[in-house]
């Protein structure tokens, strides 16, 4: 599958997007701009709006308020949709009687999109061999892999995927995030919504984070992490007293380790080893530790954690 590079114009545009339910309010004013040739993890707790926003963009749910385009338009104006936005959004809102070949034999027919598109997207998801089989005999990570296949038929320029590792193996949630990677690095738009921090951190770029349907953040993973919790950086001295005086007159938070180490916090590992070096103390490890993303998230989130697992997802 080739692709010609996407531009670096907005692709997915959310501009003040509102939906409620009765007295509940969903999505809060959500202004968001997804752009082409990166993989964008969407978050949030369980809740957060996640789903009802993918919703609208598809043009399932309408919006309250506000408005969502796709490459300049309501995705809801295109007649052969497939050809412009490929979405899994439930794995399991299939036929089971179908056949994989069947049931993308007439996403195919619908759309307008050539029959041998069909072979080309099983092969690429690993279910050549089980196509005509019966779906309901499929296992969930099979029907994931179905989905992908779904969102890939027309060959779009623009991919959704809600929570889409779900049910598979570590094998296929390697392939996954591989696959995501690749579709980006061809210029097309991905945006993957997850719960879970842990998902996200090995495959997207940027992020956009939700709770109670506002905006919490958009921007690179590691401005994201740099949001929470800091990096912290493990010494161990023999003269670990006086290492650890210097470093607090420089503003760091200093507090032991395990086998007479310091945990430092606030000051890189360079300027630490340079102000080691400077003042004569010999250092017999100097170790930087990553920033925590799952506790970043934890934390930027934890005050939007109020809905059931499920409910208005």
């Amino acid at each position: 599958m080739t692709r010609r590079l996407g531009s670096v114009v907005p692709v997915i545009e959310l501009t003040e997007l509102t939906k409620r339910y009765g007295d509940k309010t969903a999505v809060d004013h959500l202004s968001v701009t997804v752009r082409s040739g990166t993989v964008t993890g969407f978050l949030g707790p369980n809740g957060s709006g996640k789903s009802t926003t993918l919703r609208m963009i598809l043009g399932l749910n309408a919006p309250s308020s506000g408005a969502v385009t796709v490459e300049g338009r309501p995705f809801a104006d295109r007649p052969r949709g497939l050809r412009h936005v490929g979405a899994l959004l439930d794995a399991q809102d299939i036929h089971g009687g179908r056949s994989a070949v069947a049931h993308l034999k007439s996403l195919a027919v619908s759309n307008r999109i050539p029959l041998r598109r069909v072979g080309e997207v099983l092969e690429e998801v690993g279910l050549a061999e089980t196509g005509r089989k019966r779906i309901g005999g499929y296992s969930l990570g099979m029907k994931q892999r179905l989905g992908i296949a779904g969102a890939l038929l027309g060959d779009p320029p623009v991919l959704l995927f809600d929570e889409p590792l779900n049910g598979l193996d570590p094998e296929g949630v390697r392939w996954v995030r591989e696959m995501f990677q690749k579709l980006a690095k061809e210029g097309r738009t991905v945006f993957v919504s997850s719960h879970l921090m842990s998902e996200m951190e090995h495959t997207a770029e940027r992020l956009v984070v939700i709770g109670r349907g506002r905006l919490i953040a958009d921007e690179t993973l590691v401005d994201f992490a740099r949001r929470g919790s800091q990096a912290t950086v493990l010494v161990r001295s023999p003269e670990a007293d006086a290492l650890s005086a210097i470093l607090a007159a420089e503003g760091a938070a200093v507090a032991p380790a395990a086998d007479g180490g310091l945990t430092v916090t606030g000051l890189p590992a360079d300027r630490i080893g340079e102000l080691a070096w400077r003042n004569n103390i010999m250092l017999a490890e100097l170790a930087t530790g990553n920033a925590s993303l799952e506790k970043a998230f934890m934390e930027l989130t934890a005050d939007s954690v109020e809905y059931a697992a499920g409910e208005n997802r």
